[in-house]
C-alpha cells in the first residue's frame, strides 16, 4: 500500500533559524523557503546522490504540536484509506497539498501520519523550486 516516505513535515517555532542550521551546519540543500499566507515553509534535502530517495524535510511555521508528520505516497489514496478502514482504523482528515489529495491521522501513540496520492507530479518543482523569500 505504501510506495515511499516522501516528506518529513516538521513543526518549527522559527523556520529561518532552523533553515540556517540545516543549511549551514548540516549541509542541507534548500529546495525553497517561502514566506506567505501568514507562515513560513522551507523544503530541504539532507541526503543527495544515491540517497536522493530519502524523504525531503519540510519545516513549517504553521504546523501545530511537536511531532512531525510522516507523509507517505500511495498509488491510490481511496484504496489505501479503504484498506486502513477495513483493518479497524477510523478518523483522520482529508485535505489537499500541491501534489494531490491527502488523508492525515494520528496513531494511538501520538505519531502523525499522512497518506497522499501524487496526482500533480512536478508541481512543487515547477512552482516553488529555487524560491528563497528568507
Amino acid at each position: 500500500m505504501f510506495e515511499q516516505l516522501d516528506y518529513l513535515y516538521m513543526p518549527s517555532r522559527d523556520v529561518a533559524a532552523d533553515l540556517a542550521f540545516f543549511e549551514g551546519v548540516l549541509g542541507a540543500r534548500v529546495v525553497f523557503a517561502i514566506d506567505g499566507m501568514g507562515t513560513r515553509v522551507a523544503m530541504l534535502e539532507l541526503a543527495g546522490g544515491e540517497a536522493a530517495a530519502a524523504p525531503r524535510i519540510l519545516l513549517a511555521g504553521h504546523l501545530e504540536g511537536d511531532a512531525p508528520v510522516l507523509v507517505y505516497r500511495v498509488p491510490d489514496l481511496d484504496a489505501a484509506v479503504g484498506e486502513l478502514r477495513s483493518r479497524g482504523w477510523s478518523g483522520g482528515h482529508a485535505l489537499e497539498i500541491p501534489q494531490g489529495p491527502v488523508h492525515t491521522f494520528t496513531a494511538p501513540g501520538g505519531q502523525r501520519i499522512a497518506l497522499y496520492e501524487l496526482t500533480r507530479p512536478g508541481v512543487v518543482e515547477s512552482s516553488f523550486e529555487g524560491r528563497r523569500d528568507f
